[in-house]
């Protein structure tokens, strides 16, 4: 999706010149920005990323792989009809023909709400599981993992060239399968003593994952690759004498379209893959490991032990089939608030750049920003 943003960017940057440039040159407005105002700029910029970061980390991959593997619980409640209590203490005691038949207990099933159906309830149970910094779980994996994938996948570009870049990806992802599914279980157990290098996946797990992590990379790629080339496939617009406003309309429509089937992609290709992939990977969980919420490890019955002549894993088919659909709901939320608090957080780093810019400037900012938008 990268490229669909640099696109866009460099587009509207290049309209927004036209804009400010259509009229005579002596009214073209140049921003001269401070030492310290670019110093505040990039301070800024980085925060935000460091914020984005941490939501797009703690909620879009480690709630949300905790709501996949989590299995709705229920508590049992015996309850006993209320007896006759008015009964005479000083009364014989009635012969065995004459005593009541035993009171029947009624069974009560409450269905508990799960733990990740809440941000709050996931943070507070993570908190005092795991300690103030269970949020950032497996976080030396992953920073790890994507280390290595980068480098893995320049060096197959490298030999290969930048047009088989997808096919790359596919691959370092397929290599790294071992360290995905160890992210998985560090992620999904309670803390353990041992480091996260000393626990292991072995060599006959990482050719059952073949299949489920291969088919999960793939997936990816068909949901970056299919908006991107709908993007690039529309170009420029091809209208001659076209105003800056309307080259503004046609992208922004073409941005809608995009967004269309990048959103279609996400739904029907790319969740279900992930799905299955996170699923599968607990399954493999060892033993000795204690999940950190409520996890099923048989999935219902489906997963046989390898020791009772089993696959020891659930197959891809059955770890979507025994998802449910309020799973798949709840799990839904988690994606859709991650991304709302997202939004919110750009939206407010993009008023804090403005007033930061307006500040170093005055109000030159707010002219050009004018004339961008009058096209004068």
């Amino acid at each position: 999706m990268s490229g669909i943003v640099n696109h866009l960017v460099r587009r509207g940057f290049e309209v927004t010149q036209q804009h400010i440039q259509k009229g005579d040159q002596k009214d073209a407005v140049t921003l001269q920005l401070p030492k310290w105002g670019i110093v505040t700029l990039w301070a800024t910029v980085l925060t935000y990323l460091l914020i984005t970061f941490a939501v797009r980390y703690t909620f879009g991959t480690l709630v949300a792989t905790l709501a996949m593997v989590e299995t709705p619980t229920a508590t049992t409640i015996v309850r006993t009809p209320p007896t006759d209590d008015k009964e005479d203490p000083d009364a014989p005691l009635p012969s065995a023909s004459e005593k009541e038949p035993l009171v029947e207990q009624e069974l009560l099933l409450v269905k508990q709400a799960p733990i990740t159906s809440k941000f709050r309830t996931t943070i507070k149970h993570l908190r005092a599981r795991a300690g103030p910094f269970s949020r950032f779980r497996g976080l030396r994996v992953a920073l790890v993992y994507n280390f290595l994938h980068f480098v893995i996948l320049e060096l197959l570009m490298a030999v290969s060239g930048r047009a088989f870049e997808p096919l790359c990806f596919v691959v370092a992802t397929v290599f790294l399968a071992r360290m995905d599914a160890l992210w998985t279980h560090v992620v999904i157990s309670e803390p353990s003593t041992q480091h996260w290098y000393q626990r292991k996946v072995t060599g006959k797990q990482w050719k059952k994952l073949l299949g489920p992590t291969a088919a999960y990379a793939i997936a990816e790629q068909v949901a970056i690759q299919m908006p991107v080339t709908l993007f690039r496939a529309f170009g420029q617009p091809s209208i001659r004498h076209i105003s800056p406003q309307a080259e503004a309309r046609v992208i922004l429509t073409q941005l809608g379209l995009v967004s269309i089937v990048g959103l279609f992609s996400l739904i029907f290709i790319l969740f279900p893959a992930a799905v299955m992939l996170r699923r599968v990977q607990a399954s493999m969980l060892p033993e000795h490991d204690e999940s950190i919420v409520p996890f099923d490890r048989t999935f219902g019955g489906k997963v046989v032990p390898e020791i009772l002549g089993g696959t020891g894993m659930i197959s891809m088919v059955e770890a979507w089939r025994t998802f449910d659909w309020n799973s798949r709901i709840r799990l839904m939320g988690v994606y859709a608030k991650t991304a709302a608090i997202q939004a919110a957080v750009t939206v407010l780093f993009a008023f804090i750049v403005l007033g930061e810019l307006q500040v170093m400037v005055g109000d030159e900012i707010m002219r050009m920003l004018e004339k961008a938008q009058k096209g004068t």
